[in-house]
């Protein structure tokens, strides 16, 4: 017998709890225990229970002496839920056993794990199990009744096989199911055909076998039938509660199109945690299963919402790693490249003595100091806490930003080392960007007094200059950018829309003085009017930009009529 042993990495790097009615975000109950790590025992649901902590190989919990809504708010933070709604205390979820390992605990709120606050020492205390603390968190769910995703890689392989499967006729090899964290769980049997997985070289099926054990939690035994029949029609369809599961199972038997495309459901699930905290333990996950769509797509999200990322509990809790990959982005919607300086440097300041000098330079070189409002260029010497401890970077860095500034553009670019950092992110501070107000599914149309009527579709004018530098402050651009709902609107403007909604963006006067110097990458950013979380972002090809449907995003639309048009004008030298 071959055993593949499955490690629970999902569980303790997505803190996802599966079942077949929703998919639980932040349970982190499963996996090997790691030293200060927690779990919540003897509630009704997995967001509430008695707080154990794990450290020198044992559980044990917290006594409830100073236990307040803020210690709460840390436990809830670590395991990953939204925030913490109560903080019991005389064991109202039971009394624990073993070692009281902390008491007298003191927390600001914003540690990343509740070992991090100030106690009294490792097993330092005065109560007994009587007074065992216990929280309760908000618990975030998402259903998965509505979301079937049918994917099909069979390139014309026979449904037949599928029926040969469900039949179990002739089968001649086993695949033993079992838990490996409860030994005394029930094992399941699947019966398959010998033949069909040894068409999968990754399996190692030799002759001499009769069965093959793979050993993976309780909650992913159901799944396994379908990954099966998977490998006998290459057709299945994912739901969010087993996506985790196959998704797993995908990688450890490498079937890269299959881990590919469950990575791009997990996606779903962006929208549904403003935390970040499962945006990034899914970009953690990606990179340890080599997933690189999925660390794309995470990556694409986090730069569309840098400012939301960079205000959330995540942010003080991200890897130099993951942060040097998205500060390499051009994607990152921001409002100017001082703010992208200042949350680094507060991260950095945050981080302290954890992140080398290496990484520091690594992480400051990422900033694009030439794209910086100039009067903040001069700010910097004065209001940096890192200039001074990198005064020969900063000095260099600051001469760039400078010289693109001031001088003519042909005068400096035969001296580029590094073109990233004379190419503009998306910026939308004024004048950049402007609002187009439109809700998709209105029937009245009604348009503030600065925006112009153009027949029954909202269009606004305005301007920005040339280019971003100082060189071309006074010079002026004027546009006009328009949305398009009915193609009877594209036809009175003399062009046919081939998709609806279409966004126009284009210039009345001033741009054909620019056509050999400077060009215009402009953007179209879709936001959720609910949360402002940005959604999509589309380019501007010939002055127009296609509003994405369900089946051009390939997942449902998260905010179909109530989301809002953010147009944002992005000049660059030629």
């Amino acid at each position: 017998m071959v055993s593949f042993r499955i490690s629970f990495v999902i569980w303790s790097l997505l803190s996802l709890h599966v079942s077949t009615q929703s998919w639980n975000l932040f349970d982190k109950t499963k996996g090997p225990p790691q030293d200060g790590g927690l779990r919540l025992v003897g509630g009704n649901q997995p967001n509430e229970g008695r707080v154990e902590v794990y450290h020198n190989g044992k559980w044990g919990t917290v006594c409830d002496d100073n236990w307040t809504l803020t210690e709460a708010q840390v436990v809830c933070q670590q395991l990953g839920f939204p925030r913490a709604v109560s903080a019991s205390s005389g064991g109202t979820y039971g009394e624990g056993s073993g070692p009281i390992w902390l008491d007298d605990l003191s927390c600001k709120g914003s540690e990343s794990f509740l070992s991090s606050c100030k106690f009294k020492g490792w097993g330092v205390t005065d109560c007994s199990h009587k007074e065992d603390a216990g929280v309760v968190c908000e618990s975030a769910k998402y259903t998965d009744n509505k979301h079937k995703f049918q994917l099909d890689h069979s390139l014309g392989l026979s449904e037949d096989l599928g029926t040969l499967f469900d039949s179990g006729d002739n089968c001649d090899f086993s695949i033993v199911v079992r838990d490996p964290s409860d030994d005394q769980a029930e094992q399941n049997t699947v019966c398959v055909h010998r033949l069909i997985l040894s068409l999968y070289p990754q399996f190692n099926i030799s002759d001499s076998m009769k069965d093959l054990t793979v050993e993976i939690d309780q909650n992913c035994h159901p799944h396994i039938s379908r990954f099966l029949r998977y490998l006998y029609t290459r057709k299945i369809d994912i739901t969010l509660s087993s996506a985790q599961c196959l998704h797993q199972l995908s990688y450890i038997y490498q079937l890269q199109q299959l881990l590919e495309e469950i990575g791009k459901i997990f996606t779903l699930l962006f929208i549904q945690d403003s935390s970040f905290r499962t945006q990034v333990s899914l970009y953690e996950y990606g990179v340890r299963t080599k997933d690189m769509q999925l660390q794309e797509n995470v990556l694409q999200y986090l730069s569309w919402n840098f400012e939301f990322f960079a205000d959330s509990p995540a942010w003080k809790t991200v890897s130099i790693h993951l942060m040097k990959e998205l500060l390499s982005r051009s994607d990152i919607v921001v409002k100017d490249e001082f703010y992208v300086l200042q949350v680094l440097e507060d991260l950095v300041k945050e981080k302290g003595e954890t992140v080398s000098l290496e990484d520091k330079v690594s992480l400051l070189s990422s900033i694009r100091f030439p794209m910086i409002p100039v009067e903040n260029l001069y700010d910097i010497q004065f209001s940096s806490g890192m200039y001074q401890s990198n005064e020969a970077f900063y000095s260099s860095a600051l001469l760039k930003g400078f010289q693109f500034n001031t001088l003519p553009f042909s005068k400096i670019k035969d001296h580029f080392k590094n073109f990233e950092e004379y190419l503009p992110r998306i910026y939308t501070a004024e004048p950049w960007s402007t609002v187009i107000n439109y809700t998709s599914n209105s029937q009245a149309n009604y348009y503030p007094s600065h925006y112009y009527s153009y027949g029954n579709f909202p269009s606004i004018s305005f301007a920005t200059p040339a280019h971003n530098s100082v060189t071309y402050k006074e010079q002026k651009i004027s546009w006009l950018a328009q949305i398009f709902k009915n193609s009877w609107e594209c036809s009175n403007q003399g062009f046919i829309c081939d998709s609806l909604p279409l966004a126009r963006l284009y210039s009345q006067h001033g741009l054909s003085n620019y056509k050999d110097t400077i060009r215009f990458n402009n953007k179209l950013i879709l936001s959720c009017k609910s949360e402002n979380i940005v959604f999509n972002v589309q380019d501007f090809k010939n002055d127009k930009a296609v509003v994405p449907t369900n089946s051009s995003m390939g997942l449902s639309h998260p905010c179909p009529d109530d989301y809002s048009f953010k147009v944002v004008v992005s000049p660059e030298y030629i």
